[in-house]
């Protein structure tokens, strides 16, 4: 036993090896490894979908999603159905281009999606430890204005960081119907950096500001699944998860500068700022139609109340509500066959549109993508590799708002051992 979890446990670690590191920066500068989006600019960042790859190429259709050698972190209730230790890891890598009349922009980048490791305790209760990309922000705009009292000036905006989660999850499982939930630790930390540079004239000041926001605290999500058979092999299963409203603790550093080049900087700081982040209420409803090992197709709503977010007291452009709709589905031709390896490989296809939380200019964002991919088994084994391929689009240019196309590709693996075996000896 325990030379198969150090086998596993060295694929594991040397598969997320090979993701870029991303690091941190409070200047101005592009970085090759990250991806430009405006958009995360406001509320808490562009949210990842940090799940595991087989449920995105699905179109991500999680809630009542639940595998015997899989971890669904996104419906803790779930973890009572594992069989088998599972180690899990996975990468996505992301393009996206940006639209605004006859200007286009391309970025990308690669990173972590999430880690996991799911325990089954016993026949009805499993547990899971893990961790996730919650939130993301990168962006770095310009333009050109005239400015009363500057002239005709450069304004630069400027942000980078993330938002995590790291968790520990229970479930236990009655007959049909399973509880769970996962309590973690939300972190991360964002620089917010402005410029104004006047290019008409040095006799004014130019001016830089820039805030660092610290985020620390307990979270948790609670999920519930139930299943019935229906025939011999068709079984029916639902599933819903709640997360309500949330403080997480802040710290906020701010930083003011004004500058001349022929001199007289002036400089001001606030440092230590104590505050809260008040993450919005969370559900998620779906149901899901399957036949044991070889096909099931599942629907998915979810949603998001933002009427009680707030960021140290601001609401910094979010609407009231969003919401997320899906549908998708996997079929696997022959699980069991021997001669064929094609016929083992589960092929997914997936749909999902939905509207972001960010409201601009009286104009909703919303979005929409195609999702596909299939995991391929290892030889005589539960071990698989999955992959799943988004292609969509995020906003238009009504009143003058961006574009996104974007194209992600999620690559992951999942490893199965069996602990807590009993040795015979003679």
């Amino acid at each position: 036993m325990y030379h198969k979890l150090l086998k596993h446990y060295l694929l594991l670690t040397t598969f997320i090896a090979v993701s870029p590191a991303i690091a941190q920066t409070q200047d101005f500068q592009t970085k090759a490894n990250n991806e430009n989006s405006p958009y995360s600019r406001f509320g808490i960042g562009e949210f990842r979908n940090g799940i595991n790859p087989l449920m995105k190429g699905m179109g991500s259709i999680s809630s009542a999603y639940n595998s015997q050698y899989s971890v669904n972190a996104d419906n803790p209730a779930s973890y009572a159905s594992l069989l088998l230790t599972t180690y899990e890891g996975s990468l996505v890598g992301n393009s996206r281009t940006i639209r605004s009349g006859n200007d286009k922009f391309r970025s990308g980048m690669a990173t972590i999606n999430h880690i996991s490791i799911g325990i089954p305790v016993g026949k009805n209760a499993g547990m899971s430890l893990g961790y996730t990309p919650v939130t993301n922000i990168y962006y770095r705009l310009s333009d050109t204005a005239v400015i009363p009292g500057y002239g005709k000036s450069v304004r630069t905006f400027a942000g980078d960081g993330s938002l995590n989660y790291a968790f520990l999850g229970l479930a236990g499982k009655y007959k049909g119907f399973s509880l769970g939930a996962n309590f973690g630790y939300m972190f991360g930390s964002t620089v917010y950096a402005s410029l104004i540079e006047s290019i008409d004239t040095v006799n004014v000041n130019d001016a830089r500001f820039s805030k660092v926001l610290r985020t620390g605290g307990i979270y948790w999500k609670a999920g519930a699944q139930y299943e019935t058979r229906l025939k011999k092999s068709m079984y029916l299963r639902s599933g819903v998860t709640m997360a309500m409203n949330q403080d997480i603790n802040t710290s906020m550093d701010e930083y003011w500068v004004s500058y001349n080049f022929s001199g007289g900087d002036t400089s001001f700081s606030s440092l230590g700022q104590e505050g809260k982040l008040t993450m919005p209420l969370m559900y998620s409803a779906g149901i899901h139609l399957l036949d044991s090992n070889k096909w099931m197709v599942g629907l998915d709503f979810s949603g998001m109340s933002w009427s009680n977010y707030s960021g140290f007291g601001r609401t910094d452009s979010v609407g009231d509500m969003s919401y997320r709709m899906a549908l998708g589905g996997e079929y696997t031709p022959d699980a069991t066959s021997l001669r064929k390896y094609f016929n083992r490989v589960t092929y997914r296809l997936g749909v999902y549109y939905g509207q972001d939380y960010v409201y601009l200019r009286n104009t909703p964002i919303n979005y929409y993508a195609v999702t596909f991919g299939f995991s391929l088994p290892f030889k005589r084994s539960y071990d698989r590799i999955h992959t799943a391929f988004e292609i969509g689009q995020r906003g238009n240019e009504t009143n003058g708002l961006l574009k996104e196309s974007f194209f992600r590709c999620t690559v992951g693996i999942s490893l199965n051992d069996k602990w807590f075996i009993k040795r015979r000896y003679d």
